[in-house]
């Protein structure tokens, strides 16, 4: 039986039930892990297998964090629901755990020594969400990723027994472009969802601003000065990918390549944005199963010849 979503499983069962069991409960945050689609994989062949099941419990937890910030539609009500997500993860810590992502968690979290914060920053960027609608400075915006997606990628190095602050920070300078990827192919969906995550002192520069973004999702195309907008940020993105690429040669096994995968599938993005003419509110550009299936057999290709880490430049950071 298909992982009932979030927002279904608290219609059918409430925030009180009987504790789940552990097999039942890892069985839920696999099917909910398998299910859902992401631009980036999760728990991959990538991934070893003696991990996979904690990816994909950490996954449930943000997946669930995330629907209770985007999915009920009513801000009061997810800032409710994202206090009570804060309190199970503190039950959990406790030993009082029901809920079947804690029970799984409970079980990642101790093998792996998993801080508590690294899971309260993720919930206070959904928090963050339900009443900031829009970001002054791109600074702001960063600040908001510190919290967003730079905790994930923290807890995959913790997952995979890395604790180097030196790592942390190339990591979060992987997790930043991605979610600042995800934030330019996304300018139209987080519109109609009211939420804008182009600073507005780099559209500003660039000769655009909130009202001027209005008239153009009216008008269902990109200005030329919202181009010059998306066009900076990208650049800026990708600097942030060329920063933190070097992670990928700094880890073992299969956890390097995973980590290539991840930036260069967003680096690939940004090529899509830049192919489009940085217009993303015309249309939203996707990676296919088959852009993926050609960049891990450059990675592999790569790895294999043993040759050194290429960083692409801007103008062609599809390669």
């Amino acid at each position: 039986m298909p992982a009932l979503e979030p927002v279904d499983f608290l219609r059918a069962h409430g925030r009180r039930f009987p504790a789940w069991g552990l097999e039942e409960s890892l069985r839920y945050t696999r099917s909910l892990t398998r299910e859902h689609y992401e631009n980036f994989s999760v728990a991959s062949l990538l991934v070893p297998k003696r991990l996979r099941q904690d990816y994909c419990n950490v996954y449930a937890y943000c997946r669930w964090a995330d629907d209770l910030g985007d999915e009920t539609g009513d801000p009061e009500l997810s800032l409710d629901l994202l206090r009570w997500w804060r309190e199970q993860l503190v039950a959990m810590e406790r030993g009082e755990a029901y809920h079947p992502v804690f029970v799984g968690l409970k079980e990642t979290a101790a093998r792996h020594v998993l801080p508590r914060q690294d899971f309260e920053d993720l919930v206070r960027a959904f928090e963050q969400d339900q009443s900031k609608r829009d970001y002054a400075s791109y600074d702001d915006l960063l600040e908001y990723c510190r919290y967003s997606a730079n905790p994930v990628g923290r807890l995959v190095l913790r997952i995979n027994g890395y604790r180097d602050p030196d790592l942390f920070e190339l990591s979060d300078a992987i997790c930043t472009a991605l979610q600042l990827a995800n934030h330019w192919q996304d300018v139209a969906r987080d519109w109609r969802i009211g939420r804008v995550y182009v600073p507005e002192d780099v559209m500003r520069v660039n000769g655009s601003g909130l009202d001027a973004l209005a008239a153009d999702m009216a008008h269902g195309a990109a200005s030329p000065e919202f181009r010059e907008t998306v066009r900076d940020l990208t650049e800026r993105a990708h600097g942030l990918f060329v920063a933190g690429l070097p992670l990928a040669d700094r880890l073992s096994g299969r956890l390097g390549v995973e980590i290539e995968m991840f930036a260069r599938a967003g680096m690939a993005v940004l090529a899509k944005i830049r192919s489009a003419g940085f217009d993303t509110i015309s249309k939203r550009p996707v990676m296919t199963a088959s852009d993926h299936a050609a960049l891990l057999a450059r990675v592999l290709a790569r790895r294999l010849a043993r040759a050194p880490l290429a960083i692409p430049e801007a103008h062609d950071a599809h390669d």
